[in-house]
C-alpha cells in the first residue's frame, strides 16, 4: 500500500476530509451578496478547513516528535478557529439552515477525540531537541545540552573530499 493510500485510510485524515466537505457545503449557503460574511467568515473557514488535512499529511510524513507536534499545533489552532467561526454563523439571519452549523461542530468535536489519541501516539524518543523550547518531548528542556553535540563529525571523512 502506498503512503498516499495509507493517509487516505487514516481515520483522522478521513474526518478532516469530512470537515472540509461539510465546510464547503456550509459556505455555499452563505449569501453571495453578503460581502462581510464572504470576506471574513467564509474565507477564514475555508482556509482553516484546508489547513487541517494538509497538516495531518505533513505530520504523517515525518517521524520526528518535534515536527509532528508543530503540525499538531497548527491543526489544533485551525480546528478551534473553525469551530468558533462556524458557531458565529448561528447568529446570522442570512443563514436559515442551521443544520450545517450543528453538523460541522459535531464533526469537529469527533475530530478532537481522534486527534487526542493521535498525538498521544507520537514517539517521544524520536526527536531533535527544539532549541526554541516549544516542541520538546516531556523531560527535555531547551536549555539542556544537545546530545548530538557529542557526536564527532568531520565532513571530510564522511564525504572523502580530497584537496
Amino acid at each position: 500500500m502506498s503512503k498516499r493510500d495509507e493517509l487516505h485510510q487514516f481515520p483522522l485524515y478521513q474526518k478532516a476530509e469530512q470537515i472540509y466537505k461539510i465546510t464547503r457545503g456550509l459556505v455555499e449557503i452563505v449569501p453571495a451578496d453578503n460581502e462581510f460574511l464572504q470576506e471574513t467568515t467564509v474565507r477564514f473557514m475555508m482556509e482553516n478547513a484546508m489547513i487541517i488535512p494538509a497538516k495531518i499529511a505533513g505530520a504523517q510524513a515525518v517521524e520526528l516528535y518535534d515536527l509532528k507536534m508543530e503540525n499538531a499545533t497548527i491543526i489544533r489552532k485551525a480546528a478551534r478557529e473553525l469551530y468558533v467561526q462556524v458557531g458565529s454563523l448561528r447568529f446570522e439571519e442570512a443563514i436559515s439552515d442551521q443544520d450545517y452549523i450543528h453538523l460541522l461542530r459535531k464533526e469537529i468535536d469527533e475530530f478532537r477525540l481522534l486527534f487526542i489519541d493521535w498525538v498521544a501516539g507520537f514517539d517521544v524518543w524520536n526527536y531533535i531537541k527544539d532549541s526554541w523550547g516549544l516542541f520538546n518531548p516531556p523531560g527535555v528542556n531547551a536549555h539542556d545540552k544537545d546530545p548530538d553535540d557529542d557526536i564527532p563529525f568531520n565532513p571530510d571523512d564522511f564525504l572523502n573530499f580530497e584537496d
